[in-house]
């Protein structure tokens, strides 16, 4: 087996903005007179699409949501949140995530993307940081119906890796997940992936329980030895479940 594609996560892998999606999502409830998120439902929508977000918070407030109105508050977070990333003088990137990119080119491997943020916010932020050309494929939370921590977007990256290159025959255990949340990490797992936790937003101990490798920082994956493990005849399986 080999390595032939990594997969990154959106929010909290290549862009720290957790606290402008948060700052959103409560003007959105304020505007639709609902009371902003407490702060357990902040910690409980880590890694979680937009979409899903609303659905328990409207849900939790006793407002029914018809796909058309879920659908129109995503696009109104989504102007926001273009509006919002314009007004910074720097994207704040996490350090390291061009180095990583380098690396995966340099080892001749396909880049993806896999996040449940609305495709308009990650296009956006991709072009801004002149990062867009390398993400081959990109699922976003447009384009599923579920959330992490089901495996759909993960497995659907690999599909359409497969519609992009017949010849490259991707298989889920061909691929590495780089994820900093614990829904993003069991839906890797769960589509049979490989994966590496940044300890962005979760401590490094608890990412180290439940992925094959753990790193602080971006820059401190070695690409070229997890390489090695893949070319072993046999993975060793993830010790622990997130």
């Amino acid at each position: 087996m080999s390595l032939k594609a990594v997969l990154f996560d959106f929010n909290g892998v290549i862009i720290n903005d957790e606290r402008i999606h948060l700052q959103l999502i409560d003007e959105i409830l304020i505007q639709e007179n609902l009371q902003p998120q407490k702060v357990s439902e902040r910690q409980a929508s880590l890694g979680r699409s937009d979409r899903a977000c609303f659905q328990e918070l409207l849900a939790s407030r006793g407002r029914v949501a018809s796909e058309d109105y879920l659908t129109q508050l995503l696009h109104r977070k989504a102007q926001a949140y273009v509006r919002e990333i314009e007004k910074l003088e720097k994207l704040p990137l996490y350090p390291g995530i061009e180095d990583l990119i380098y690396q995966v080119r340099l080892c001749n491997l396909r880049l993806g993307l896999v996040s449940g943020a609305i495709r308009q916010e990650i296009e956006m932020v991709l072009k801004h940081a002149n990062l867009a050309e390398y993400f081959t494929v990109i699922v976003a939370g447009d384009d599923i119906t579920t959330s992490k921590p089901q495996p759909d977007g993960y497995l659907l990256a690999v599909e359409r890796f497969n519609q992009i290159y017949p010849d490259l025959h991707l298989q889920p255990q061909e691929c590495l997940a780089i994820e900093d949340t614990l829904p993003g990490i069991q839906a890797a797992k769960q589509a049979q992936m490989q994966v590496v936790g940044v300890a962005n937003t979760y401590p490094f101990h608890m990412l180290q329980r439940c992925c094959n490798w753990t790193v602080d920082y971006l820059i401190d994956l070695e690409l070229a030895r997890v390489q090695e493990v893949y070319s072993q005849k046999e993975l060793q399986p993830t010790v622990g479940e997130c």
